[in-house]
């Protein structure tokens, strides 16, 4: 009696169909894009990050971002309240130099609408990176802060696009 072999195409597609149903009965799903109860929002460009926010609202095609001087014409009014990029050293060494720091980003914000209800409450949203540091190497250091704080930047704001789906009624 001969054993039957399936060949390698074949387990492969036993193996993906077998991970598909696994994934599809935890629940998993892949993002989509966010739905907002309103349509338009104002929001000042007075920043990197806003500039950011409006790139990213602009991208989803649901939600209208207008300038704050139209800011009665809007459902929503986006507050920026604080932004602040900080540094903090965690180590140096026997001369006193360096060694390692912190970055950390840190954006306040609320939204309301134009008569004054708060959507969303004063809230504080931050990132931090660990960061070594050497003088020898100060340029590039600095290069490397520079696209550490950009990350940081992308990832409140897509932090902030969560919170602003997140609220049901205008």
């Amino acid at each position: 009696m001969t054993a039957r072999r399936f060949d390698p195409t074949r387990r492969l597609l036993i193996a993906g169909g077998g991970a598909s149903l696994a994934l599809a009965g935890c629940g998993f799903k892949l993002r989509e894009a966010p739905n907002f109860a309103f349509h338009t929002i104002a929001l000042a460009e007075t920043s990197p990050y806003l500039k950011q926010l409006k790139r990213a609202i602009e991208v989803t095609g649901t939600l209208k971002v207008l300038p704050m001087a139209e800011a009665s014409n809007a459902e929503a009014v986006f507050d920026l309240l604080g932004e602040s990029r900080d540094r903090v050293v965690l180590s140096t060494n026997s001369a006193g130099q360096v060694r390692e720091m912190q970055l950390y980003l840190r954006v306040r914000f609320r939204v309301r609408t134009p008569a004054g209800k708060e959507l969303i409450a004063p809230s504080l949203v931050e990132q931090w990176r660990d960061i070594t540091y050497n003088e020898t190497a100060a340029l590039a250091k600095e290069n490397e802060e520079q696209l550490l704080y950009r990350d940081m930047t992308s990832d409140v704001v897509q932090q902030t696009l969560r919170r602003l789906a997140a609220v049901k009624a205008v």
